[in-house]
């Protein structure tokens, strides 16, 4: 168990990591966000693309995983957008509103069974979120952008809830990369930059960090409990506000640190229930 807690910080604090470096990108070096997207996923693609079996390529005739791969492909567009302009922790922190609307988009649509207190810690982390972001309080366009992407996050979330049945994590990860790539292939071709030193470093940085990240993640839920591990998912929002301090010396404030708090609080009881 304890070596599933400690695979599961360094899956949890790469992904920030890979993120860390898309906003480099954009930020420092003016990278368009689509193209740091949909490097992303081709690289991450080419990297898994030994680990799977011929099998996974039937999916590909499953309209279904095409619609599931396009909600990822947004979501990651968005807010590799967001990163271009609002610190690491504040996207993170209003990315998380994705668990809740799946939470919501599964009682509806799947049919999960409903409880008083899974309800209650769900309106609880929505609040954290509203905190946040701040909504008519000098929220920023990355904020905006940062919704999106929880958004489609969401939607992702209880799609995969939806066709996991289809094929295995592995052979569900290379579709959702294979097809977000081809989806986005116009944009990263239009948008591919001058290829500098820093710039491929970064680019292979941004899909490798991230690519480990969920493999490491698929890896912990192998060798431990689901409900045991799943609360580790919330240290993704601890790293994310160690990065942008590290990387960026950037530290939220106030309003941020506690609606984080309350993000994390709701987050971990949640998971705990289940």
């Amino acid at each position: 168990m304890h070596r599933a807690v400690l695979i599961m910080c360094l899956a949890m604090s790469l992904i920030p990591a890979g993120d860390s470096a898309g906003k480099l990108m954009t930020g420092t070096y003016s990278v368009a966000p689509l193209f740091v997207a949909w490097s992303r996923f081709v690289l991450g693609a080419v990297l898994i693309l030994p680990f799977v079996p011929r099998s996974a390529w039937q999916l590909l005739r499953n309209w279904r995983i095409w619609l599931r791969a396009a909600m990822l492909a947004a979501g990651i567009s968005c807010i590799q957008t967001a990163l271009q302009t609002t610190d690491v922790a504040t996207v993170f922190g209003t990315f998380f509103v994705g668990p809740l609307i799946s939470y919501v988009l599964a009682v509806l649509f799947l049919r999960e069974p409903v409880t008083h207190l899974r309800t209650a810690l769900v309106v609880l982390g929505f609040i954290g979120v509203l905190v946040v972001v701040r909504p008519g309080m000098g929220a920023t366009t990355g904020v905006l952008w940062a919704l999106m992407a929880g958004t489609f996050y969401g939607i992702f979330l209880t799609m995969s809830r939806w066709l996991g049945p289809l094929g295995t994590p592995l052979e569900m990860t290379l579709t959702q990369l294979v097809v977000a790539a081809v989806l986005l292939l116009p944009f990263g071709v239009v948008n591919f930059p001058a290829m500098s030193a820093p710039v491929a470093a970064l680019t292979v940085a941004s899909a490798l960090c991230s690519m480990l990240g969920n493999l490491l993640l698929l890896y912990a839920y192998k060798v431990a409990p689901a409900t045991r591990i799943a609360p580790m998912v919330y240290f993704q929002l601890v790293a994310a506000v160690g990065h942008g301090w590290l990387v960026f010396g950037a530290l939220p404030d106030l309003w941020t640190w506690i609606g984080l708090a309350v993000i994390l609080s709701a987050g971990l009881a949640s998971t705990r229930l289940r």
